[in-house]
């Protein structure tokens, strides 16, 4: 009897672990963290849903604008770093963050990391959307909340020449 319960659960434990690790379908698949990875320049700021007037600030940084033109390091070990480019009411600046995607719920994440911090202990971020990417091209929708819906910050990034 106990031969039988060991065989029956150790076919459910393979049962499990195929499972979880069988490919699953449709657009998903090509978010994937390899075609984050790379360095890249936000090109265009765009809006969905929300007046271009209506928005502020994006990631806690100072206004949207601010963001235009900046680099994105992305490394596949997570870290990475952005640097804006400053001029105007901006002010030049590299920072640290920690990223990750998530191809099941189709989110591109990052928390940013100050002098000292380690990423393990940093507890809040920033959770966007990954609308697409190809290796070449990405975008991905920050959101925000304009009266009672929820609108996008929509960036568009290029894969920064070699």
């Amino acid at each position: 009897m106990k031969r039988i319960l060991l065989i029956a659960a150790i076919l459910c434990s393979s049962l499990m672990v195929l499972q979880s690790c069988s490919p699953k379908g449709g657009a998903v698949q090509s978010l994937k963290k390899g075609n984050v990875t790379g360095n890249w320049v936000l090109n265009d700021i765009t809006f969905e849903g929300v007046p271009q007037a209506a928005v502020k600030s994006l990631f806690d940084e100072g206004s949207y604008s601010c963001f235009q033109g900046s680099t994105w390091s992305l490394t596949n070990s997570g870290n990475g770093s952005y640097t804006l480019l400053g001029g105007g009411a901006c002010q030049a600046k590299t920072q640290k963050i920690y990223w990750s995607v998530s191809p099941a719920d189709e989110t591109f994440q990052f928390k940013k990391i100050f002098e000292g911090e380690k990423a393990k202990n940093v507890t809040s971020g920033y959770r966007s959307v990954l609308s697409s990417t190809d290796g070449n091209t990405m975008v991905i929708k920050s959101p925000v909340e304009y009266g009672s819906k929820t609108a996008y910050i929509v960036l568009n990034f290029v894969k920064a020449a070699k």
